[in-house]
């Protein structure tokens, strides 16, 4: 059983990058590439110094607002060695060891850049690094997931440097950097058309060449991928696992994904493994409450 702030830690996972309102009109096998409208250069690179003036044009590059005056700045980013500090107990007290690896990407990412409301063009970054992690809205009815759940979903999916990683539920942005910092590719796919067009102009200006995204239904993975993945991470509560991310998962891969009714009690963490000859297994990892997936996957199943 989970202690009671594991307990908030997971609950705080239900506002994770998926859409909380279903979006119509998707086709159901297509989705769009955004390729255009990102910068021409990175003006950061993870591991570099995160100033306020790296932070100023890293979102001007990515076409957003800065509204923070440099004093809130340097308060936030004073707050993020205790932050990390409470990832790894966390995850030391899940797993027995924190993996290096995680600790090493959330301490090269600025979280901070993140944080931002894309309906209402806003961003809320002088709350980073809260001492009680939390989800945040980002508009759309999606949210930025609460740091020690987003670490504790990277090190459950047991990610490698040669890694090719498809995520079901943008969001944000941060789960998909997050793991480009320890894995080869990053494909990640968001329901939301105008968040997901936003979006996908925030990885060029810190480096992160690795990571590509597209709107379409996340039911359908991104099958064009040759070989398939390692890893497949959903981020919202499907009804059922969708036949058409097993297809794509490689043997010994990884699939995660909580399984539940929308908005109910009794959704669980399911890690989804394929063998040699194709047979897939899965294993229960724990109870969770995250809102739901949308699209295809709402739809009754036959």
């Amino acid at each position: 059983m989970a202690s009671s702030h594991s307990r908030r830690a997971f609950f705080a996972l239900a506002l994770s990058c998926c859409v909380l309102l279903s979006v119509p009109a998707l086709a159901r096998a297509a989705s769009v590439a955004f390729a255009a409208a990102t910068p021409s250069r990175s003006v950061w690179s993870p591991g570099s110094p995160w100033t306020f003036r790296a932070y100023q044009e890293a979102m001007r590059q990515s076409g957003r607002q800065v509204q923070i005056p440099e004093k809130n700045f340097q308060e936030m980013q004073a707050r993020k060695a205790t932050a990390m500090a409470s990832i790894e107990h966390y995850l030391q007290r899940r797993f027995g060891k924190a993996d290096p690896n995680v600790l090493r990407a959330f301490r090269d990412l600025p979280r901070d850049y993140y944080q931002y409301d894309y309906q209402r063009r806003k961003p809320f970054a002088s709350n980073c690094y809260e001492p009680e992690p939390k989800p945040w809205a980002i508009g759309y009815g999606s949210a930025l997931s609460d740091y020690l759940g987003q670490a504790y979903m990277t090190q459950l999916a047991k990610p490698r440097p040669g890694d090719t990683v498809l995520e079901i539920g943008t969001g944000s942005g941060f789960q998909s950097s997050l793991l480009s910092r320890i894995v080869k590719q990053v494909y990640s796919v968001e329901i939301i058309k105008p968040l997901g067009a936003e979006v996908a102009k925030i990885y060029k200006p810190l480096g992160l060449d690795n990571v590509h995204t597209r709107v379409g239904d996340g039911y359908y993975g991104w099958p064009e991928v040759k070989g398939g993945f390692d890893i497949i991470m959903v981020t919202c509560a499907a009804r059922y696992v969708s036949p058409e991310l097993l297809k794509q998962l490689k043997p010994h891969g990884r699939l995660i994904v909580p399984i539940g009714q929308p908005f109910r009690k009794g959704q669980v963490l399911y890690v989804f493994t394929k063998d040699n000859t194709g047979r897939v297994h899965s294993h229960k990892d724990m109870g969770v409450f995250f809102i739901p997936m949308t699209g295809k996957i709402m739809e009754n199943k036959s």
